[in-house]
């Protein structure tokens, strides 16, 4: 039975409902906009309802005029204190990583002020990708001051994470302060998250605090949007 959708944002609703549900599975083709237009209504709205859900990310365009559906995104509670490799794991998604950068540097005036050591002490700096699932999905930057961990040079990242790393060594994570932002990479950057320069990210900023009041860490996360979701929840 034909069904008609008055515009295209009834029908977007009506295909990402299908898609969540499963009726379309991560990377198949929908069917053809002629396909859709015989069965939920007018051409017009079947080629907005497309667009919409493809700048959402739940689509992608290929060749020919056909649309596929986009793998699931990766969902992060962001009310819980925990890496990417442990929240990967909850939800059943292989974490891997790729490191793209690591080195010992100089605290300087920022780092010095956020940790509340001198500038010219050492803190360490990790620059890696993150997949999921072996899709790369975020590009993370990492400051520790070398005192926090005094071996961290010699631990293997692909290995441990950076709270099993904590745990092992007796540290306490409390708390964290994470700000987000919408921005857009350096060409060099988006190339090595795989994404065009034009597309925006998310923007994770965080500062760890252990037990003891310390600014043990500092995160810059960029997530791609069209591979990530994250959830918030707000308490009177």
């Amino acid at each position: 039975m034909k069904q008609t959708a008055h515009d295209g944002t009834q029908l977007r609703d009506i295909l990402r409902a299908a898609i969540e549900e499963g009726e379309y599975p991560p990377c198949t083709a929908l069917p053809s906009e002629a396909e859709l237009a015989e069965r939920y209504g007018m051409q017009e709205s079947v080629r907005n309802a497309l667009e919409s859900l493809t700048n959402e990310g739940l689509l992608k365009r290929g060749s020919a005029k056909n649309y596929y559906v986009q793998s699931r995104k990766m969902e992060r509670d962001l009310d819980k204190l925990q890496g990417f490799t442990q929240t990967m794991l909850d939800k059943n998604i292989t974490p891997s990583f790729k490191i793209i950068s690591r080195k010992i540097r100089n605290a300087g005036m920022k780092y010095s002020f956020m940790f509340g050591i001198k500038s010219d002490d050492p803190v360490f700096y990790i620059k890696r990708l993150c997949y999921a699932d072996a899709e790369p999905v975020s590009l993370e930057e990492i400051f520790i001051p070398r005192y926090v961990v005094p071996k961290l040079d010699g631990i293997d990242m692909n290995v441990f994470s950076i709270y099993e790393v904590y745990q092992m060594y007796g540290i306490k994570t409390e708390r964290a302060i994470e700000t987000l932002d919408i921005v857009h990479l350096p060409q060099n950057d988006a190339n090595i998250l795989g994404i065009d320069p034009a597309l925006p990210v998310m923007l994770f900023q965080s500062r760890t605090i252990d037990d003891q009041g310390r600014v043990i860490e500092f995160n810059r996360n960029h997530a791609r949007g069209d591979k990530c979701n994250f959830s918030v929840r707000f308490q009177k």
